[in-house]
């Protein structure tokens, strides 16, 4: 399925009728191009139709209160949604009708942000919510004759309510152990290093990245006009290899021809898959996540316990995090990239007592409060690790 907004899927398998519905390609092999603004107008409508009536309340243009009423990111988060859905069935059925979901993702910079959206705006939708809501339920009629604007109704709240939750279900799919990002690249310096910086921020963002695919590779024998190519991608392809180690590196030759039609399309995947031998390509990753959190003993008399909460950021030195705490959240920032984590309660009464980069591996340590006793359930036993 593509989530892309600039669907190509369907010209790749040359399909003319793909939409909104999986389409059967081949016995077994089904493509879907996601349609976000039906989903947008079921998962949306009512919010948007309350924040248009306010709008219009303040005397803003009809055609501006429509465009206010759209947040951005918000149609490719819903795109997701539908990924949802296929997994639940998957689910329902004992296993069927899917085997695996593969998701066709935009280019680089939309995919990173359209992976972020989930948390990010849950958090937010959190923030405006919660026990607020309540009180807005109770003060209604005396809110609306004292400003003048329309207050929501159930069904407005209802709706945000349900995007709250649906956005915590899309999260945890995203990031449960049987999913993970495949990254695809061609064999250029430019190309490779912006490879290296999303698996940092796909590891930021708690996502697992499974393999690279190094796609375009100048076969052996192709003429004196490819040698310079076939020299300068070798040198590039050692270097994906020492970056991306331990992860597998899949490699895909230049096709003489535009691979266009399913047969074209699985004789670039046969030639990829190909080159680590019999190595299941949709194998489940191994190891623990990017995000886990470890227990740390007392050091010494008098010293009190801890936890040791420990964030992958691979080729990421101390200098290129920004580190603040909020509350119950972490704020962290590489680049342009910031995730909000969300402490557990244990945590979050635990001040913070220092943090460091250690070989791409964020620490930040904390030690349990003088007055805190620590809540048992969500930190794990000492020396041992357990997922974010």
């Amino acid at each position: 399925m593509s989530t892309d907004a600039a669907h190509s899927l369907a010209d790749a398998y040359g399909l003319s009728g793909a939409g909104s519905d999986p389409v059967e390609v081949e016995p077994g092999l089904w493509v879907q191009q996601v349609d976000t603004q039906r989903e947008l107008e079921r998962s949306w409508s009512e919010v948007s139709g309350y924040l248009r009536a306010v709008l219009d309340a303040a005397g803003v243009d009809h055609l501006t209160a429509e465009e206010l009423t759209v947040v951005p990111g918000l149609e490719e988060v819903l795109a997701l949604l539908e990924l949802r859905a296929h997994v639940r069935q998957q689910h329902r059925s004992g296993g069927g009708p899917w085997d695996v979901v593969v998701v066709d993702c935009a280019p680089t910079a939309e995919t990173l942000r359209l992976l972020a959206l989930p948390e990010a705006l849950r958090w937010y939708l959190d923030r405006v919510g919660g026990p607020e809501r309540r009180l807005l339920k109770a003060l209604r009629p005396v809110v609306g004759r004292a400003t003048g604007l329309p207050v929501p109704g159930d069904e407005v709240i209802s709706a945000v309510e349900r995007l709250q939750a649906d956005l915590l279900e899309v999260r945890r799919l995203l990031v449960r152990p049987e999913s993970s990002v495949r990254l695809v690249l061609t064999p250029e310096r430019v190309v490779l290093a912006e490879a290296r910086r999303s698996l940092t921020t796909l590891s930021l963002l708690g996502y697992r990245v499974d393999g690279v695919v190094a796609n375009r590779v100048f076969p052996a024998g192709a003429g004196a006009w490819a040698d310079g190519w076939q020299a300068a991608q070798a040198e590039v392809l050692a270097e994906v290899h020492d970056s991306f180690a331990p992860l597998p590196v899949w490699t895909s030759s230049y096709a003489a021809a535009e691979p266009v039609g399913p047969d074209a399309v699985a004789s670039v995947a046969q030639d990829a898959y190909a080159s680590r031998g019999t190595e299941d390509p949709f194998a489940v990753p191994e190891g623990p996540g990017p995000v886990r959190v470890r227990r740390l003993g007392a050091t010494g008399p008098g010293e009190r316990r801890g936890a040791e909460l420990r964030v992958s950021l691979p080729f990421v030195a101390t200098g290129d995090v920004d580190l603040a705490r909020h509350g119950e959240s972490l704020v962290v920032t590489v680049g342009a990239y910031r995730r909000v984590l969300t402490l557990p309660a244990s945590l979050a009464r635990w001040p913070v007592s220092g943090a460091t980069v250690d070989d791409g591996v964020l620490r930040v340590r904390f030690r349990e409060a003088a007055a805190a006793a620590a809540a048992e359930d969500d930190v794990p036993e000492q020396g041992e690790e357990q997922p974010w």
